[in-house]
C-alpha cells in the first residue's frame, strides 16, 4: 500500500456505486500485497504466541497444524509478480484457485477445531480469501471470530479492522463502513496501518459525496500519521480534489514543544 497511487486509482473506489465490479478489482489489488505478507507475520509470530498462550494440548496442537495450513500462502500462482518466500510446491493456476484451496483448507481445519482460539485465529487469513471471492457476509465473519481472540496489541487486529470496512464498503453499506474505519482509528495503537482508518473514513466521505469534509480529513492524517503510507496516500489524494476545485484547508499547526 506504499506505492503511489494513479489518478484512476485514486477516483475508482468513489465510484463504486456506480461501478461495482472496478470497485471490488481495486479492493482486491490494494490487499494483495497487505494480504500475504500479512499472513506471513501469523504464520511466523502470531502461531508462536498461540503456542506459547494456549496451556492445552489440544490447543497446541491445533495451532500447530494452522501453521501447516498456511503454507498454501506461500505456494505461487502462475505468472505472478507476488513477492514471497521460495516455495517449491506447483504454482495455482490462478489467484482464484489459491484462494479457493485457502477457503477449502481453512474451512476444514476450522470445523475439524471449532471452539478452539487456533481455529478462531484461522478466521483472518479465511476471511481475507472470502473477500478476494466476493463472499462478503461470509468474510465478516472470520473477522469477527478472529477478533475476539485477538490480543489488544496484536497489530493484525488492525488488519481485521480494516477489511470488516472493506466488506461494508464492497456491499454498499456506507454507514457501517464509516463505523468500521473509526474502529480502525481507535483501536489502532500500533505503527501498523497507522492512519489508516483517518484515510479510509476520507474515502467514504468522498462515496458520500461530502469533498470538502473529506478534505478536512485528509489533512488530519498527515499531521496524525506523519510519513506513513497512509500520509503519502492522502496526499495524492488531496491532489486529485484541489484539481477539481475543492478548497483544500490549511494543515493544523505543529504542536508546540515544551522546552521546560
Amino acid at each position: 500500500m506504499t506505492q503511489k497511487l494513479t489518478r484512476k486509482e485514486l477516483k475508482g473506489p468513489d465510484a463504486f456505486q456506480r461501478k461495482g465490479g472496478e470497485f471490488r478489482e481495486w479492493l482486491q489489488e490494494r490487499q494483495k500485497t497487505l494480504t500475504f505478507g500479512t499472513l506471513g507475520v501469523l504464520g511466523v509470530i502470531g502461531l508462536g504466541v498461540l503456542v506459547n498462550y494456549f496451556s492445552s494440548r489440544g490447543e497446541v496442537d491445533a495451532a500447530k497444524e494452522l501453521g501447516g495450513e498456511l503454507k498454501l500462502v506461500s505456494r505461487p500462482v502462475e505468472g505472478s509478480e507476488m513477492p514471497g518466500p521460495p516455495s517449491d510446491a506447483k504454482p495455482f493456476k490462478t489467484e482464484k484457485d489459491k484462494d479457493e484451496a485457502l477457503v477449502k483448507a481453512l474451512g476444514d481445519f476450522r470445523d475439524k477445531h471449532a471452539s478452539t482460539h487456533a481455529a478462531a485465529s484461522a478466521g483472518l487469513p479465511l476471511a481475507q480469501a472470502l473477500f478476494r471471492l466476493g463472499k462478503y457476509d461470509d468474510a465478516l465473519k472470520g473477522y469477527d471470530d478472529y477478533l475476539k481472540v485477538a490480543l489488544p496489541d496484536d497489530p493484525l487486529r488492525a488488519l481485521a479492522l480494516e477489511g470488516r470496512g472493506y466488506c461494508f464498503e464492497a456491499k454498499h453499506q456506507l454507514d457501517q463502513a464509516m463505523t468500521a474505519f473509526d474502529e480502525l482509528s481507535r483501536e489502532n495503537r500500533t505503527d501498523f496501518l497507522n492512519g489508516m482508518g483517518l484515510y479510509h473514513r476520507a474515502r467514504i466521505l468522498i462515496a458520500q459525496g461530502k469533498k470538502p469534509e473529506a478534505a478536512r480529513q485528509l489533512v488530519d492524517v498527515s499531521a496524525a500519521a506523519p510519513n506513513s503510507a497512509a500520509a503519502r496516500m492522502a496526499q495524492d489524494r488531496i491532489a486529485l480534489l484541489a484539481s477539481e476545485g475543492v478548497a483544500i484547508p490549511a494543515p493544523p499547526p505543529p504542536l508546540a514543544v515544551d522546552a521546560g
